[in-house]
C-alpha cells in the first residue's frame, strides 16, 4: 500500500509541475490557498466514503445529505436563532443518525448498500426541496457569525503583505485525517474493518461482530458528512437544494478509489485518500487554469475513476499471478527434493 501512496504522491508532483510550467499562476499564494480550501472541503467527506468502501459498501447519498442538512443548518441559525454551537452539534448528530440508519438497513435488513444509499440520495434531496418549497436558503443581509466564519472559512498563520495563510478547512481536514489514520491503522476497529472488507463471512466466524463494524463505518461517513455540510454551507452562504452537493459523492468515491480503496473492499489507507483528494483538486485546478471548458470537469473525474478501477484490477491480477508463480515454484522445489530423497 505504501508503494501505491508513493506513486500517487509522485503523480501529484508531476501534474503540479506540468501545470505550473504551463501557467505559473498555479504556484501563486492565492491559488494554492484556494486549492487547499477545496481539498479540505472535499477531503473531509471523502474520508468517510473511504471507510465505507473498505467494508465493501458504498455511500451515494452524501451530496443529498449536504443539501438537506445545509438548509436545516441555515434555518436553525436564521429562523430559530439558535446559538451556532448548538446548531453545529445538532447537524453533526443528524449526520450520525442518517449514517446509523444506512448501516442498520445494510446489516439488519440485508439491503444492498447501493440501493440503500441511492434511495437516500433521492429521499434527502426531495425532502430538502420540500423543506424550502424549492427555494433557496441563505443568510440574511448583514447577518454574521464571526467565530463560526473564522473556523470554517477563515485562514490561519496569515501575514499581512506576505503569506496568505492556511485555510481552516484544510487544517480541520488534516486533523480529522490524523484521527481517522489512528482509527484505521492503529486500532482493533481498523483491523476488523479490513477483515470484514476482505471476507465478511470469515470475519464473522472468527468472532468479529461484523454488523457492528459495518454500521460503525456508515456512522463515521454520516458524521463526517454532517461536518462537511456545515463547512459547505458556510462556504457557499446560500443553498439551492435542487443543485447543492450534486455529484459530490463522485468526488468522494474518486478520491477513495484513487487513494487505493478497492471497490471490492478490504483495501485502502487514509494517506491514500488524502492524496486522492489532493490529486482531484489539482486536476480541477488544471482545468480552470488551462482554460479547459468547465463542462469537462465531470468527464475528467469519470476518466480518473475509470483509470483507478482499471489499475486496481490489473494490480489484483498481477498479485494473483505472482502468488501462483510462487506456489508453482514451491511445488517444483518440493518435487525435486522428493526425487532427491
Amino acid at each position: 500500500m505504501l508503494k501505491k501512496d508513493l506513486g500517487l504522491l509522485l503523480l501529484i508532483l508531476v501534474v503540479g509541475a506540468v501545470v505550473a510550467f504551463l501557467n505559473p499562476r498555479f504556484l501563486s499564494g492565492i491559488n494554492l490557498a484556494n486549492t487547499a480550501n477545496l481539498v479540505g472541503l472535499f477531503g473531509l467527506f471523502s474520508l468517510g466514503e473511504g471507510f465505507v468502501i473498505i467494508t465493501g459498501g458504498i455511500d451515494l447519498s452524501v451530496g443529498s445529505i449536504f443539501a438537506l442538512l445545509g438548509v436545516i443548518f441555515i434555518n436553525l441559525l436564521v429562523a430559530y436563532g439558535l446559538p451556532w454551537p448548538v446548531a453545529v452539534l445538532l447537524i453533526i448528530m443528524a449526520g450520525v443518525i442518517l449514517g446509523l440508519i444506512h448501516g442498520l438497513l445494510v446489516t439488519r435488513v440485508r439491503m444492498q448498500p447501493f440501493v440503500v444509499t441511492l434511495c437516500g440520495l433521492l429521499i434527502y434531496r426531495g425532502v430538502a426541496r420540500w423543506y424550502t418549497d424549492d427555494g433557496t436558503a441563505g443568510f440574511e443581509f448583514g447577518q454574521s457569525f464571526p467565530t463560526l466564519e473564522r473556523l470554517t472559512t477563515g485562514r490561519s498563520f496569515a501575514v499581512e503583505g506576505g503569506f496568505v495563510g492556511i485555510p481552516n478547512s484544510f487544517i480541520a481536514f488534516v486533523v480529522v485525517a490524523l484521527i481517522m489514520g489512528v482509527v484505521l491503522h492503529r486500532s482493533v476497529f481498523g483491523r476488523y474493518l479490513f477483515a470484514v472488507g476482505k471476507n465478511e463471512e470469515a470475519a464473522r466466524y472468527s468472532g468479529i461482530r461484523t454488523r457492528a463494524i459495518v454500521t460503525a463505518a456508515y456512522v463515521i461517513s454520516g458524521g463526517l458528512a454532517g461536518i462537511s455540510a456545515i463547512y459547505l454551507a458556510m462556504y457557499t452562504r446560500s443553498i439551492s437544494p435542487a443543485s447543492h452537493g450534486n455529484f459530490y459523492e463522485l468526488y468522494a468515491i474518486a478520491a477513495a478509489v484513487l487513494g487505493g480503496c478497492s471497490l471490492r473492499g478490504g483495501e485502502g489507507s487514509v494517506l491514500g485518500i488524502v492524496l486522492g483528494a489532493i490529486l482531484l483538486q489539482v486536476l480541477q485546478n488544471l482545468v480552470n487554469l488551462l482554460g479547459i471548458p468547465s463542462s469537462l470537469n465531470f468527464a475528467v473525474m469519470g476518466g480518473v475513476i475509470l483509470v483507478g478501477v482499471i489499475a486496481d484490477m490489473q494490480l489484483v491480477r498481477y498479485r494473483a499471478f505472482k502468488a501462483n508463480e510462487r506456489k508453482r515454484a514451491g511445488i517444483v522445489a518440493l518435487g525435486a527434493a522428493t526425487q532427491g530423497e
